[in-house]
């Protein structure tokens, strides 16, 4: 960020502190983020020190993903239900600022990164405490359920979350450059055996190893909801179960981090009832599904001159291990 960007910003900072001294005193890209910039913002506010992240959008965006305004009302809404969140602050809709919208959180301590967090046995309190951690999270961001009007932006929940996910999916094929037929075989497996509509809830829709930051004591926060949406609350426990996040560490049912059954007792702790195993098994299969699509698109925006980007080239390499284990899968349930 520019020397000019960042006095607009700090004086932008200042009036929405309310502290006309404050001090912008360091700044700090972070790494991650394929999709949103993180910069680690200090500050000092009333003469004390505070660590802030700051969030913005990356040149080019995935359709399906929220912007800055939404994000920070879901952010505020999860803060507001109990679920481990960094606390928002503030938000700046004028791209005029530092080029983009962009919204201000506190800055929390932990580990996130997928490829760490799978090979510690002490992160979250130890495997099985950090798994039922994860459960309990999950719970709580299910309490929050439609109607709400401050994420009117969310739309009207689907009716049957299970067939919307396959419409969406077969439409977002449709539109690759080339065809993908494991892909599709796999979204006939899941239309094969549909679901019966549950009560809508919001779902985190990317709860994953990656974005969830751990300490030795437990869960730090939960990031990234620019993906949130209604939707079956088992999506989200089949997101965070599929193999394709569990960085090698397999056996970790949950994220890589502890075993599935963990994960559904801390769940129940907090909802009252355990989980449908066979509902997280088949959002499990369209999880891989659509993480696959996922990587297609993010290869579409190297390839599409849009982008240039050697990390998003090689998430186009994810797809062919995807499609493999979509095969199984479907394979694995046609045999059940």
């Amino acid at each position: 960020m520019d020397d000019a960007r960042r006095e607009r910003l700090a004086m932008w900072l200042r009036a929405a502190a309310g502290d006309a001294s404050l001090a912008v005193t360091a700044m700090a890209r972070l790494s991650g983020g394929a999709i949103q910039q993180n910069w680690a913002v200090d500050v000092v506010r009333d003469g004390a020190a505070e660590a802030w992240v700051l969030r913005t959008d990356n040149a080019a965006t995935l359709a399906v993903s929220h912007g800055r305004a939404a994000e920070f009302a879901l952010l505020r809404a999860a803060f507001a239900a109990g679920v481990t969140v960094p606390e928002p602050l503030f938000l700046c809709t004028d791209a005029q600022v530092i080029g983009a919208p962009f919204f201000v959180m506190r800055r929390v301590g932990g580990i996130a990164a997928g490829h760490r967090v799978v090979k510690s046995d002490t992160l979250g309190g130890g495997r099985e405490a950090c798994a039922r951690a994860l459960g309990r999270e999950l719970a709580r961001i299910h309490t929050i359920r439609p109607p709400r009007a401050d994420l009117a932006f969310l739309g009207d929940p689907p009716g049957d979350p299970g067939a919307a996910f396959i419409a969406g999916q077969r439409a977002a094929l449709d539109r690759q450059r080339l065809p993908h037929p494991a892909l599709e075989w796999g979204l006939r497996a899941l239309e094969r055996e549909p679901l019966p509509p549950v009560a809508p809830v919001l779902c985190h829709n990317d709860f994953r190893t990656g974005n969830i930051m751990l300490d030795t004591a437990g869960v730090t926060a939960v990031l990234d909801w620019e993906f949130a949406g209604w939707g079956d609350p088992h999506a989200d426990l089949g997101w965070l179960c599929a193999r394709c996040w569990r960085f090698g560490n397999v056996s970790q049912e949950a994220g890589g981090i502890g075993p599935r059954g963990a994960l559904y007792e801390g769940y129940a702790e907090v909802s009252g009832h355990p989980p449908e195993h066979a509902r997280v098994l088949w959002w499990e299969l369209a999880a891989h599904l659509r993480w696959a699509v996922i990587a297609l698109d993010q290869a579409e925006r190297h390839l599409s001159g849009v982008e240039p980007s050697l990390e998003l080239a090689l998430t186009g390499h994810l797809v062919p291990e995807l499609e493999w284990q979509v095969l199984a899968m479907a394979e694995a349930r046609a045999h059940a």
